[in-house]
């Protein structure tokens, strides 16, 4: 196992988001979703941030919003419910006055081999993680349409929708298939002045990831990498708050690799 190079330094926000109204899906807890929000509040930007889980998106929002006042709203959402998305993206109208970027972080894994997994998970995995982005993204660019000034939507992927890795078929056909919803999505888009595009991360560590994944595969995921560790969510985040923001404004339908894998 080659030893871990020295830990990466956040850097600080440098306006790159400054008074954008984002929303971003699966915001709340300690992984790439919730450092997203972070990344965005710390670029300018007002939030909103929405979970299906309640409790943890409570306390996200009141940690939230006693370091950054007046700048995070909430709302409970799961992204299997059409109704509950559009509900969503009105809220977020309806409390800062428009929607300037969707960021479609939910998405759902587990580990099962294809002759052992059972149609309910296959199904549920996809309706999360590929559809549960569909919806998402289609309310998001229906409102960003009526508002008429272009807009940002950023998807999260994963390399494992290039790579292969046993027992994860149906996350790794789910990601594939956002990174070509992407590509689409963007195509349809583009006319109106919105951009789509995803990231597509290796392995971020966050305390959540070692409750669903054996220490033993975390490790060799992380010595995988070319600097022996893993990415921390705050470096995901950042690529994401790039894409974004209008440093980026020719990048449409693209999926950035944010790996350090080597062969």
């Amino acid at each position: 196992m080659r030893p871990p190079g020295p830990p990466p330094v956040r850097p600080a926000g440098r306006e790159l988001l400054a008074e954008k109204v984002v929303v971003v899906t699966a915001a709340a807890g300690t992984g790439i979703g919730a450092a997203v929000v972070e990344r965005c509040l710390d670029e300018g930007a007002f939030v909103m941030i929405s979970d299906q889980h309640v409790r943890r998106l409570a306390e996200s929002h009141d940690r939230l919003s006693a370091d950054y006042p007046g700048r995070v709203r909430s709302m409970p959402c799961d992204v299997t419910d059409e109704q509950a998305v559009a509900a969503l993206v009105n809220a977020a109208v309806a409390g800062y006055g428009r929607l300037d970027v969707m960021i479609n972080n939910a998405g759902l894994g587990g580990t099962a081999s294809v002759m052992e997994m059972a149609d309910d998970e296959w199904s549920r995995v996809l309706d999360v993680t590929l559809t549960g982005t569909f919806r998402c993204t289609r309310a998001a660019v229906r409102q960003m349409l009526v508002q008429g000034h272009g807009g940002v939507v950023v998807n999260n992927a994963s390399v494992l929708g290039w790579r292969a890795q046993a027992g994860q078929a149906h996350y790794a056909a789910a990601k594939a298939g956002v990174m070509a919803f992407t590509r689409c999505a963007a195509l349809d888009a583009a006319p109106y002045g919105i951009r789509v595009n995803a990231v597509a991360p290796s392995l971020a560590m966050h305390p959540n990831l070692s409750k669903v994944t054996s220490a033993d595969l975390l490790a060799e995921l992380s010595d995988q990498e070319a600097f022996g560790r893993a990415a921390q969510p705050w470096e995901v985040a950042a690529v994401m708050a790039f894409l974004a923001s209008d440093y980026a404004s020719y990048l449409t339908g693209e999926v950035v690799s944010v790996s350090s894998q080597h062969p």
